[in-house]
């Protein structure tokens, strides 16, 4: 069967570190450690393969030992996975530090990711996909491509702009039929430059404060400029805002005891995109969908093996 989600984005080992507090500047605490996959577009395409619906992850890997540990695992998943062998680049990789409280902050280095190019892409694959989805840890110039292509193709296209980056040029977002941007990254679209608003904000620097001190219609107001068809602001433990040119909704997030929230938002993502196969392009349905899949993977730790399964993904919605 073909792939109805294709993701086409990064592969990152996640290194990551447990620990109380996150150390200060010059302070060294004692942690314990885990080693996992992960990488935003990987991530996706596990929250979106493992609610059933059939996937393809694209993605770039070096030769080495992190390489070989990527392929087993997306065997052992049964997800389907084109990872091109980049000789010369590293696999990425993620230091990743972890609190008490499930919050994160974490370095990653890219390495092979930013070698994936246009020809990479399985052009048949984005032809025959329902929904294609990318973000900003490959070559922003193969991101384009690859949207370009999907949109020409009829399929849906949806583009999650983390992390956002200096060489980031807003008329990607002309191929895009749905953006999805955290509050930090909405904010960083605000303030670029090559951006222009007409008067839902009063000045800039607009900031995550700024956001979330605007009024829903406000808000709905600023998403409408980006000029995409529906932008969905994940706004962690409060939810997310969906705008679309028919109107805006707020979704709440579900209460649950986040153990590691690395990952969240891109399970928010798969899990959307999966939601768009499902419900035949129901915008709302599937970002509910999204919601859930989101609240499951903070219970875990890691990022990809947090991801639930449908089963587990109907179970929670019944509770």
């Amino acid at each position: 069967m073909s792939p109805h989600v294709v993701v086409v984005g990064s592969f990152v080992q996640d290194l990551s570190w447990k620990c109380a507090a996150f150390p200060s500047a010059g302070e060294t605490v004692l942690g314990t450690f885990a080693t996992g996959p992960g990488g935003k577009g990987s991530n996706q395409a596990i929250a979106a393969g493992r609610t059933g619906v059939p996937t393809l992850f694209v993605g770039a890997v070096g030769t080495d030992t992190f390489a070989a540990d990527a392929k087993k695992f997306y065997a052992n998943e049964g997800i389907a996975a084109h990872l091109v062998k980049k000789s010369g680049h590293a696999t990425g990789t993620a230091a990743v530090l972890v609190n008490a409280t499930g919050q994160n902050e974490i370095v990653v280095a890219l390495g092979a990711n930013s070698a994936l190019r246009p020809k990479d892409v399985p052009a048949t694959a984005i032809r025959r996909a329902k929904v294609v989805v990318t973000q900003h840890e490959t070559d922003l110039r193969t991101v384009a491509a690859v949207l370009k292509m999907a949109r020409a193709a009829g399929a849906i296209t949806v583009h999650n702009p983390a992390p956002m980056r200096p060489d980031f040029a807003p008329a990607l977002l002309r191929q895009v039929d749905v953006l999805i941007p955290n509050e930090t990254e909405f904010a960083a679209l605000v303030n670029l430059p090559a951006l222009k608003f007409t008067g839902a904000i009063k000045a800039k620097p607009f900031t995550v404060d700024a956001l979330h001190a605007l009024p829903p219609d406000k808000l709905h107001a600023l998403c409408r400029e980006l000029k995409v068809p529906t932008v969905i602001v994940t706004l962690g433990a409060k939810g997310v805002f969906v705008s679309e040119s028919c109107g805006h909704s707020f979704i709440a997030a579900h209460k649950v005891k986040a153990v590691d929230t690395t990952g969240a938002g891109d399970a928010f993502c798969g899990g959307f995109a999966a939601g768009l196969v499902k419900f035949s392009g129901d915008i709302l349905a599937a970002a509910r969908l999204g919601n859930a899949v989101a609240a499951l993977s903070v219970t875990k730790l890691g990022t990809a093996p947090s991801m639930p399964t449908a089963r587990e993904i109907a179970e929670f919605l019944k509770r």
